[in-house]
């Protein structure tokens, strides 16, 4: 079975979600195009989420998806959180920044009961999972309108259990992937592996339809990752410049520099692992770090330094988030990038 057949859409190309970077119109572009679009709702409120499925639902009656993190919500832990906050002092006090008045908050949130009600509105034909998958319970109420689940395993023991738990298809997230690993069995980054080794590793583990997501950037990538037995590719990378997407413009500099060429796993900004363009804190406290707090309350105390910082033109402190391979990011319009994907030149 294709992903076409899967999913219903035309082409073997799902857009992959990016909390931060894009909103409704990438996906209703992509989507238009023949592809999936994806709309992910990690970083919206219920009302926002429903602004944006409005949106999408009016310009489009093509399938589209929705994503969600799955992580189990931290308690605030104030040691932890004032060895982070000393960590950057020496930042706040180069921009002139007031630690004390930093508020916390959680940056990301898990899929909810307030989130399935506002999605039991629009039932989107296809919804996504990342850090594994929520709880029986939400999870059946996914499944009472017909849905497509999908959710992201970064080894095979990941898929083995997604199989076991009931998805209808895997996201094999290789290692060149930009923004966060949807690693959930285990916090060592050493099980980590490439793209086109985990796909076929799990094309032969599982019975499920399997989507090779990390590294793609065109149809040469596309048309190999089919060879090796996916039945089609998440993309997100390649999408960071298209005119529909709310990249930052430090971002799309970042994005068009030399930098490009240099990312690394970092859990500085948010607590978790995740791959961006390797910048001046990455440099400094070292990419992968002891002292940030628990995913997602890490970025509360990084959020002030990138709003000072990007206000002056720097991505000193922002994610960056960027996968191993940018050459085929561009300022193509989404729908034309989406079609091009699946064309060899």
């Amino acid at each position: 079975m294709t992903l076409q057949q899967f999913l219903g859409i035309e082409l073997p190309i799902i857009q992959a979600p990016m909390a931060g970077v894009q909103d409704s119109a990438l996906a209703v572009a992509v989507s238009n195009a023949g592809g999936l679009g994806s709309l992910p709702c990690a970083m919206l409120s219920p009302d926002a989420m429903r602004a944006e499925l409005a949106a999408i639902t009016a310009q489009t009656n093509k399938p589209f998806n929705v994503n969600f993190f799955c992580h189990t919500p931290p308690m605030p832990n104030a040691e932890r959180e004032a060895i982070w906050r000393a960590a950057l002092a020496p930042y706040y006090s180069e921009y002139g920044i007031d630690a004390d008045a930093i508020s916390s908050g959680p940056g990301r949130a898990p899929f909810s009961a307030a989130a399935a009600d506002v999605l039991a509105a629009f039932q989107p034909a296809v919804v996504s999972f990342h850090f594994g998958l929520p709880t029986a319970d939400l999870l059946a109420r996914v499944r009472v309108w017909g849905a497509t689940i999908l959710a992201s395993a970064t080894t095979v023991a990941e898929a083995l259990w997604l199989e076991a738990h009931g998805v209808d298809a895997i996201i094999a997230q290789g290692l060149e992937a930009g923004g966060h690993r949807g690693m959930f069995l285990s916090d060592d980054v050493t099980t980590q592996v490439g793209t086109f080794a985990l796909v076929p590793q799990v094309v032969q583990a599982v019975r499920l339809p399997v989507i090779a997501a990390g590294g793609i950037a065109d149809a040469k990538g596309v048309a190999a990752a089919l060879a090796l037995g996916a039945v089609g590719v998440q993309i997100g990378t390649a999408y960071l410049r298209c005119p529909e997407a709310t990249t930052s413009v430090v971002h799309r500099t970042a994005l068009k520099s030399a930098a490009v060429h240099h990312t690394a796993l970092t859990n500085l900004f948010t607590g978790r692992p995740s791959r961006g363009i390797v910048n001046r804190l990455m440099q400094e406290l070292g990419p992968i770090s002891t002292v940030p707090t628990t995913f997602p309350l890490a970025t509360a105390a990084i959020a002030p330094l990138r709003a000072k910082a990007e206000s002056q033109g720097s991505g000193d402190f922002s994610p960056l988030w960027c996968g191993q391979n940018a050459s085929g990011c561009t300022e193509l319009p989404a729908a034309e990038l989406t079609r091009a994907l699946t064309i060899e030149r």
